[in-house]
C-alpha cells in the first residue's frame, strides 16, 4: 500500500506540472503565433485537441474520457499483473497514471486537451503534444522494453545496471 501511495504522490506532481504548463500555454500562447524556440525544429504553440493521439477521434470527448477512466481503473485493479515488480515497473506505472489523469482532467473540465510542444522538420510537423502525452509515451516505451528485454524481477535496479 505504501508503494501505491508513493506512486500516486509522484503521479500527482506530474499531473500538477502538466496542468501548470497547460495554463501557461493557454495564458501566453492562445490566439498568438507559435513561438520559435529552436529555428527549423521546435516551437511552442497553442493547440486545442478535441480528439486523442494524432488528432484521431475528433469530437469524441466523452467517449475518450470514459475510456480513460475505465483504463485507469483497470490498471490500478490489475497493476501487479500489468506492470510487475521492481523500480522500472513503478516508474512505468507512475508515468502512465500521470498521463491518463493529466489528459482526462482537460477533457472533463475543458472539453479538449491543450497541447503546446510543436516539433517539425521542414514541412513535416509532428503532432503537438503536452507533458501528459510525454508520460504516456515514456510509459509505453518502458513497457515495450520490458517485454523485449525481461529481467529478473527480484533484482533491484543497482543489480541490473552492474
Amino acid at each position: 500500500m505504501k508503494r501505491l501511495l508513493i506512486i500516486f504522490a509522484v503521479a500527482l506532481n506530474l499531473v500538477l506540472a502538466d496542468a501548470v504548463v497547460k495554463e501557461l500555454a493557454a495564458g501566453l500562447l492562445k490566439g498568438a503565433a507559435a513561438v520559435e524556440v529552436i529555428p527549423g525544429f521546435f516551437n511552442l504553440a497553442y493547440v486545442e485537441n478535441r480528439g486523442c493521439a494524432w488528432g484521431m477521434f475528433q469530437g469524441q470527448v466523452w467517449p475518450l474520457a470514459v475510456f480513460a477512466v475505465a483504463a485507469f481503473v483497470f490498471l490500478v485493479w490489475k497493476r501487479k499483473s500489468v506492470f510487475g515488480e521492481g523500480f522500472l515497473a513503478r516508474v512505468t506505472e507512475t508515468l502512465l497514471y500521470a498521463g491518463i489523469l493529466g489528459n482526462l482532467i482537460d477533457r472533463v473540465f475543458r472539453g479538449y486537451v491543450i497541447d503546446m510542444f510543436d516539433f517539425y522538420w521542414r514541412t513535416y510537423h509532428f503532432p503537438c503534444f503536452n507533458i501528459a502525452d510525454i508520460c504516456i509515451s515514456a510509459a509505453a516505451v518502458l513497457m515495450m522494453s520490458a517485454a523485449f528485454f525481461p529481467c529478473n524481477k527480484n533484482k533491484n535496479i543497482k543489480e541490473r545496471l552492474t
